[in-house]
Formats: structure tokens, sequence, C-alpha cells
């Protein structure tokens, strides 16, 4: 079973704080996130909802995209487009969340990213268009707002 690691420090997101989305791996083209399946993430099945598999894929698909040279400073982007295919399921344990910046230009960047549950098995996968916001296209970023 796969246990949490320590979360990378990305500035507040209520959205993380609420579902427990943890970013433990990030660097240029890629990023890898965790969390840890409480029932509250669950549908009325007992499993893993879809949006919790959807969240986590479309997180560490923008994060792949967003990563940062200068300390400090921070990069922005909205979804434009998140295609997911829904491939297992899960009730319990941490599930991983693994995404790959594949491509892109100036202002548009794509990915593709997978979630695996607590045993490696694939819950689900995607493929994600980004839209870089204002000023984070270079890798240098902007000076977060405070």
């Amino acid at each position: 079973m796969t246990a949490l690691e320590p979360a990378i420090d990305t500035g507040h997101s209520p959205y993380h704080d609420l579902i427990g989305f943890r970013l433990v791996e990030w660097r240029a083209d890629f990023a890898r996130a965790q969390l840890e399946l409480t029932p509250d993430h669950h549908n009325r099945s007992g499993i893993v909802h879809g949006g919790v598999v959807l969240s986590m894929l479309d997180q560490a698909s923008g994060f792949c995209g967003l990563y940062c040279t200068v300390p400090g400073n921070t990069r922005l982007a909205v979804t434009v487009s998140l295609t997911t295919n829904f491939t297992g399921q899960a009730s319990e344990g941490v599930l991983t969340a693994i995404g790959e910046k594949v491509g892109g230009g100036r202002s548009i960047f794509f990915t593709r990213a997978r979630l695996l549950g607590p045993d490696g098995a694939v819950l689900g996968l995607s493929q994600g268009v980004h839209r870089y916001r204002s000023g984070s296209e270079s890798p240098e970023g902007v000076p977060q707002k405070r």
C-alpha cells in the first residue's frame, strides 16, 4: 500500500484542502500528486466518486505545465479541455495522479495523465489542453500575489 509523501507548498488552495490533494513531486513537464481516500470521497456505491478522479487528473495535468524556475514566483493556467476515461475503482488507500506535459506553444500546452490506485491499477486516464494565464508563459513565472 502506498503511503502519503510530504507535500510541496504550491500556495493556498481551498479546493485542494477540501479534497485532500497533495502535490508530492514537481519538475519541468511533470507532476505527481496524492490523495488519501476517505468515505467522504465515495459515491453512493462506496467507491471513489468520478469527480475526485477527474479532479486529480485535472490538477496533475495543470501542474505539469506550471513548474516555475524562480523561487517565490508562480505560474497559472486554465483547463480548456480535459478528455477523461474512467478505467477502474477503489474505495480506500492512497491515489496517485501523474501528469506529463507532451507539447504546446507559447500560450497553450498539452498533457496526459493517469490516476493509479493503491495497488498500482489504473483508475483513470486523461488528455488535456491548458492555456497559460497572462505572464505565466515563461518558466520564470510572475511574483505571487499576497
